[in-house]
């Protein structure tokens, strides 16, 4: 499941997406504009920055600005940089230890495939898109 910070996340890309020119976003219109805590996408942002998705442009008419372009930034990215793994199962989470069970489980198939599907859905849908309003 998708939580509220991955959603939120995708939702900020989404809010500086739709603005344009190269000035730096400041959070707090952003957080007005959505709705949403700016304490709370201070960390979501902060993330997205480790994740070289946005880059911060501190002092006067700071604010954030996207590292690339909307287009070029997969809602698969955004999801991941804010809620780590999107691995359905705990063994298939990236560096996990090996399970005992792994040669001879029925249900590792059906798991892998799920997430295969929902990496490639999420990897097909950019910011971009989603800011020119395009349906999936």
């Amino acid at each position: 499941m998708i939580s509220t910070k991955g959603r939120y996340a995708v939702r900020v890309l989404i809010d500086m997406a739709e603005r344009t020119g190269d000035d730096p976003i400041p959070l707090r219109d952003v957080a007005q504009r959505q709705g949403v805590s700016e304490k709370y996408l201070q960390r979501i942002a902060k993330q997205l920055v480790d994740a070289g998705i946005v880059r911060g442009v501190s002092g006067k008419g700071g604010g954030y600005v996207l590292s690339r372009s909307a287009d070029e930034i997969t809602v698969y990215e955004v999801l991941e940089a804010a809620e780590g793994t999107l691995a359905s199962v705990s063994c298939l989470v990236a560096g996990a230890q090996p399970c005992d069970r792994a040669s001879h489980c029925k249900t590792l198939p059906l798991w892998k495939g799920f997430d295969e599907t929902v990496r490639n859905f999420f990897e097909g849908v950019t910011i971009g898109e989603l800011a020119r309003g395009q349906s999936f």
